[in-house]
């Protein structure tokens, strides 16, 4: 291959701002940068054994794949060797000179320019290649790609300041060296048993063995990690430490795991599942399309990253591996596509997730709510998708509920129907923009007069959830904002009676009002859900509610037209006031008032919200 010139190129605005954010990190835990670039050579050997089941020339007759770290007090150099896949040059510069990954974005929205702080992000973001930057002065890359010729070499080297360089070298074997140039104030790294502790510490069950010199001189080629796959270990061998260090190395994650759950599986199918459940949210956790799902590997032969069929999305935070004895190793993921034992271990781990998680909210409550607070609302999609489990996944929600008035999400339905009072049937909802409006929406004011409780539905997959999960344990859930109130026995007689008595008393009245309101209104009727406010808006039972309405019309889309139901009180002094009104010019600007207040109180919009300010200042006037 011709030699190209030598280039100089710049890095991605948002490489530059890592690698300032990596170079003068106040971050305590540098010694990552080991596990991050041995994770990253063991998964260039996973590709090469990949890649060489279809074409075994890859392997260049050296089957051996290894990782070799060795370390130059004088030279102040530490060298991280693999024999993997390697890299073109167009492959160096896209990998090392951009970052191709999701919450990206988030991740520097999160930076807040507090060194400390934003030292805490780096372990949540995961920065692989570039934690290189947190020890080293300079960084040199060497690469060639498996099946090109010694030409195709590439070197590829950065101070950090914001460029780098790449040229083509000749390089005889395949596979990547890295060479971090370290400062001098970490020279604690330049030590034999420094490093081999890191290896072991993070690197222990890797599968593929990484290598230093040992012996009096370093005369030989020590194997310094276990070298197997944990997961094929049995769980009696393994300690807490095994599976979150392991855990580290397959999510590139900062934070011990939450829980995990090993398991393997024996007769008609034979695998290994290692499960884990995260004890924070990644940033990109509400991107449903961003890369997802489980390391795959058939027999211990690697397959794929993000294996996103063996669960549902509604679980796409849990992180692990799949170790499958059944599938082919030429597995594609068009073929996991519709495959019957995928879709048998899909539902098996599916349903031991659930399991773990049903397990964690009855023994450590505290531990759930950790969960709970990162993953709830990832959770509530679940309902809608997983028609199966759909009671299983109801029993793991979190509420705010109106027993407490609290904006944290404690309660399950199953607390909630433990205060059912006898004659109940229902579970009561509400929707609502936020905590605050659900929390004091005037549809409460009955329910809290009777004492009975009600769920405060105000995230916005809430309106999702509540389209799907209409029943639990053969009891029906009902939003207290959509349709006629209906709260059957525990409305007596005489209630409904008077109700009955004052609807034909208010008939004109109704009448009235639905004539000045006119195509505003679908209908004017009297409320029995109201007790200290004068009137409020309701969605018809075949309507959309108005939250659910604003939320769709925010995302872009078409909302059929409904309009709203008007109830008033016929208790308050206002309608009373109202009714008793002989001026019709007045009548109509205060029943016009009380509707604008009534879609205020909703979070709503006014069509023209000056009419309104100008009809209260008339009135306010007056009172002057």
């Amino acid at each position: 291959m011709a030699a190209e010139q030598k280039e100089t190129l710049g890095f991605q605005a948002e490489v530059k701002q890592l690698l300032r954010l990596m170079i003068h990190s106040l971050y305590s835990n540098k010694e990552i940068f080991l596990r991050e670039l041995i994770s990253n050579a063991s998964d260039a050997a996973d590709k090469l054994r990949f890649e060489s089941l279809s074409d075994s020339a890859l392997m260049e007759n050296d089957a051996d794949l290894k990782v070799h770290v060795s370390f130059d007090k004088l030279a102040r150099t530490i060298t991280i060797t693999d024999n993997g896949i390697g890299m073109t040059r167009d492959e160096i510069i896209s990998h090392l000179g951009t970052i191709a990954k999701s919450g990206t974005k988030e991740f520097f929205e999160k930076l807040s320019g507090d060194q400390a702080k934003d030292a805490h992000l780096i372990g949540q973001f995961g920065v692989g290649f570039y934690a290189s930057f947190i020890v080293a002065k300079k960084v040199t890359v060497t690469s060639r790609r498996a099946g090109m010729t010694k030409d195709h070499g590439v070197r590829w080297e950065s101070t950090g300041d914001g460029e780098y360089t790449v040229e083509n070298i000749e390089k005889a074997t395949r596979g990547t060296e890295i060479v971090l140039h370290v400062r001098d104030e970490e020279h604690e790294f330049l030590d034999e048993w420094r490093l081999r502790n890191i290896i072991t510490k993070y690197s222990d069950h890797l599968m593929i063995p990484v290598t230093m010199r040992g012996g009096e001189k370093g005369e030989t080629i020590e194997t310094v990690n276990k070298a197997t796959a944990l997961w094929a270990s049995p769980k009696a061998d393994l300690k807490d430490e095994d599976y979150q260090a392991f855990y580290k190395h397959i999510s590139h994650d900062w934070e011990n795991p939450l829980l995990w759950s090993h398991n393997r599986v024996e007769g008609k199918q034979e695998y290994i599942s290692l499960l884990y459940i995260p004890s924070h949210a990644p940033f990109d956790l509400y991107n449903r399309e961003h890369p997802r799902g489980l390391k795959l590997y058939v027999k211990r032969v690697f397959i794929m990253d993000d294996a996103d069929q063996f669960l549902p999305l509604y679980l796409r935070f849990v992180r692990g591996v799949l170790d499958s004895s059944d599938l082919p190793l030429n597995i594609s993921r068009e073929i996991l596509q519709g495959n019957k034992l995928v879709d048998s271990m899909k539902s098996a781990m599916t349903k031991r997730v659930l399991s773990l998680l049903e397990s964690l909210s009855t023994e450590d409550k505290e531990k759930y709510q950790i969960f709970w607070k990162n993953f709830g609302q990832v959770l509530k999609e679940g309902p809608g998708e997983d028609f199966g489990n759909k009671e299983q996944i109801a029993k793991l929600l979190r509420f705010s509920t109106t027993h407490n008035d609290s904006e944290t999400q404690e309660i399950s339905l199953d607390d909630y129907i433990s205060r059912m009072k006898p004659e109940q049937e229902k579970i009561y909802f509400l929707t609502a923009e936020n905590f605050e409006a659900a929390k004091n929406s005037p549809h409460l004011e009955i329910f809290r007069k009777k004492n009975i409780e009600v769920l405060l539905l105000s995230e916005r997959v809430d309106e999702w959830l509540a389209a799907h999960l209409t029943t639990y344990l053969g009891k029906s859930l009902e939003s207290i904002t959509q349709g006629s109130l209906d709260l059957g026995k525990l409305e007596d007689e005489a209630e409904k009676q008077q109700y009955e008595k004052l609807e034909k008393d208010f008939e004109s009245m109704t009448k009235q009002i639905k004539d000045i309101l006119g195509e505003r209104v679908k209908e004017v009727r009297l409320t029995s859900r109201l007790t200290t406010s004068p009137a409020c808006i309701v969605a018809d039972k075949a309507d959309l509610g108005g939250h659910m309405q604003r939320i769709l019309k925010s995302a872009g889309h078409a909302v059929p037209e409904s309009k709203p139901i008007f109830e008033i009180n016929p208790e308050h002094k206002l309608i009373h006031k109202l009714r008793d009104e002989s001026d019709d010019a007045r009548f109509k600007e205060l029943t016009n008032i009380l509707f604008d207040q009534a879609i205020l109180s909703e979070s709503g919009q006014l069509p023209n919200a000056n009419d309104f300010v100008v009809r209260l200042n008339k009135f306010l006037l007056e009172l002057i």
